[in-house]
């Protein structure tokens, strides 16, 4: 009797490539930790709340934005509850917040991008805010100021229950970008 092969979560090849030569080094290590996340716990996608998760592992501008010690440790507990606990109601579903219209079957478009279509749209908008400064790359502050502003995303699900307000969080990293802008 065979096991089932697991479902490895992946972007096609040409957009992959695309993508990944418009992250920071330090994002596209995000990314490759988000990708390990979901196949780890099982999921098909790669979703907002793996994105945070590896973001606030990897990023050290991350963390301090999102708050203290103990901020960030609320937020990296309720986060590892993920595969133990609540974030089981996730699995075999697709986080879909409505930012995006979804032309196609949902659950099509995971498993052929094998990217949430919230997540899809987390990373184009870190791209566009990267684009929009005059920057070639995106970067760790670009993902989580995106995914912050979308109130129905997993990420803002897990920042709430940790105690993080992600509309505050959303005016830190808008106030923090004004004044490199102006710097």
């Amino acid at each position: 009797m065979h096991s089932p092969t697991p479902r490895v979560p992946r972007q096609p090849t040409a957009i992959r490539t695309e993508t990944d030569a418009r992250l920071t080094a330090e994002l596209a290590l995000v990314v490759a930790g988000a990708r390990r996340r979901a196949l780890r716990d099982g999921d098909r996608q790669i979703d907002t709340a793996h994105l945070l998760h590896s973001l606030i592992e990897s990023v050290p501008e991350v963390r301090t934005v999102v708050g203290d010690g103990p901020q960030v440790a609320r937020v990296l507990g309720y986060l590892v509850q993920r595969s133990i606990g609540y974030g089981l109601r996730w699995q075999g579903s697709v986080e879909d917040s409505g930012t995006v219209a979804v032309v196609r079957d949902a659950d099509a478009d995971a498993d052929a991008s094998g990217w949430s279509p919230s997540a899809v749209t987390a990373m184009e908008g870190a791209l566009e805010r990267a684009r929009l400064r005059g920057d070639a790359q995106a970067g760790g502050i670009d993902l989580l100021a995106c995914l912050a502003a979308d109130r129905e995303s997993r990420a803002v699900e897990v920042l709430g229950g940790a105690g993080v307000d992600a509309a505050l969080l959303a005016g830190r990293i808008a106030e923090m970008s004004r004044h490199v802008s102006q710097g």
